[in-house]
């Protein structure tokens, strides 16, 4: 099947809301009917501002960089791009196109 794999870069911060983005996400997106979504933590990375996020020893959270990966129907991901469109939660994303499917497993 082809479709998109559209990815979500941030830290690992709440900001202003009570949990923390990359679970909101990952819960607006199955609100919304979407399948599935990953998440996955960076070692270290710095954004459009030019400061370096890494985790340190004692320091609070919020300074690890986090992704949230979904593999989905093109139109699945206009829609989840577009529901996102009016949220006060500014999110860079990347999205590109990609050929997914099972392997293997019983019939």
């Amino acid at each position: 099947m082809r479709g998109q794999c559209l990815r979500f870069y941030f830290c690992d911060d709440a900001g202003e809301s009570a949990s923390p983005r990359h679970e909101w996400l990952l819960q607006h997106a199955r609100s919304i009917g979407i399948a599935g979504g990953s998440v996955f933590r960076a070692i270290a990375g710095f954004g459009r501002h030019g400061g370096l996020h890494e985790p340190r020893f004692g320091e609070l959270p919020g300074s690890q960089p986090l992704l949230v990966e979904f593999v989905l129907p093109e139109e699945e991901a206009r829609r989840l791009i577009d529901s996102l469109a009016s949220e006060p939660l500014a999110l860079t994303h990347v999205c590109w196109p990609v050929e997914f499917g099972l392997v293997g497993g019983r019939s």
